[in-house]
């Protein structure tokens, strides 16, 4: 056996009396406060995990997985229970998304509520549309995480006073993911929990949506791209526009739209994205080369489609592209779960168009 650094007070020989019987040490380092083993898992990698994290627990470690030949022992951070008080900050940054989706919806709709505040009400549907398919998303990750018993906040909205009103929300989790099942399914619930609140959306504010004809004197300020899913419920809700016709959205239909185009931002298999998680439960290690395609594909589209495209690509770039591996990095994925996983590619290209956003020649 050899190691960089000599661990304290036999903590490394009792850590090794905790692992015998599951993984054979042949041997080891200690570098940066991590502890590697080199050797042969034992046993099963699935039953392995909870036996290691029950015992190691007790010594201020967590273990990982890495492969048969590999086993990696990380500090655990001190367990702390976040305040109930803490939750305030939560309902405050939706209040203020609130008030400023309902000031992007109002203008929207052509009120000017500095002038007449009561013409607010009219952003509410944009609003309450919006901030339901944001929130239905997240709250689609807090229970899946829940679930896994993983430690995760609730959901965090982030207020804008211009755009769309709202630059999304997120939730952090605050403990490991143990295997790649648990890391795939949080990844998903998010996507698929905010369509079932974007579809219907979208359906019903089609319905209310007016049909303009060729040859009107309406100008739009933004035209939107149509991705496939969205032409598919428009068919089914319109039938087939005429040629030359366009469809001026009402703002549910707007805010199911949006909900939309953020589902598809989600999915990139970009770092820790919902893409990005999916990604690695699904093909481990090599997810770097998946969102290195990736990035170079939305740089590729921002230069020959659309401009913001290049933002996505500069942003995931300072977000990072690497995903921490869960505790369990060795147990594969179900054959259910992988076709999901394929069927989430479709989904993906099912919502993104090249030009979500252009403005009219006049």
């Amino acid at each position: 056996m050899a190691s960089s650094q000599d661990p304290v007070d036999g903590t490394l020989f009792a850590l090794g009396r905790e692992i015998a019987g599951i993984f054979a040490v042949s041997e080891w380092e200690v570098l940066d406060g991590t502890i590697r083993f080199r050797g042969r898992l034992l046993i099963d990698p699935a039953t392995a995990l909870p036996l290691l994290t029950d015992r190691l627990a007790r010594h201020g470690y967590y273990p990982v997985i890495r492969s048969e030949v590999e086993l990696a022992l990380l500090r655990a951070a001190p367990s702390q229970r976040p305040p109930r008080s803490g939750e305030w900050v939560n309902i405050l940054l939706l209040l203020a998304t609130l008030v400023t989706t309902v000031f992007v919806g109002a203008t929207n709709r052509g009120a000017d509520p500095f002038s007449d505040p009561s013409s607010l009400v009219q952003g509410l549907p944009f609003a309450v549309t919006l901030l339901s398919i944001l929130g239905v998303h997240e709250l689609g990750h807090y229970f899946t995480a829940r679930r896994y018993g993983i430690t995760v906040t609730l959901p965090y909205f982030i207020p804008a006073p211009f755009g769309l009103g709202t630059f999304g929300a997120f939730i952090k989790m605050k403990s490991p993911v143990s295997d790649r099942r648990a890391l795939f399914d949080v990844g998903i619930a998010g996507p698929l929990a905010g369509l079932c609140v974007a579809l219907p959306a979208i359906v019903v504010g089609l319905s209310w949506s007016e049909l303009i004809p060729e040859g009107s004197t309406w100008h739009g300020g933004i035209v939107l791209g149509t991705p496939l899913l969205f032409s598919l419920l428009q068919w089914l809700t319109l039938g087939s526009i005429p040629q030359g016709a366009d469809v001026l959205l009402h703002p549910v239909a707007f805010a199911g739209w949006i909900g939309l185009f953020v589902t598809a931002l989600n999915l990139l298999p970009i770092g820790q994205l919902d893409g990005g998680h999916m990604t690695y439960a699904l093909v481990g290690r090599h997810h770097r080369k998946v969102a290195v395609f990736t990035l170079f594909t939305l740089i590729g589209m921002g230069v020959a489609f659309w401009p913001g495209w290049l933002f996505w690509a500069s942003l995931t770039l300072i977000l990072g592209l690497k995903h921490p591996p869960p505790l369990n990095d060795l147990t594969p994925l179900d054959e259910r779960r992988r076709l999901v996983g394929f069927g989430s590619l479709l989904l993906l290209l099912s919502l993104v168009t090249p030009s979500p956003f252009s403005f009219p020649s006049l």
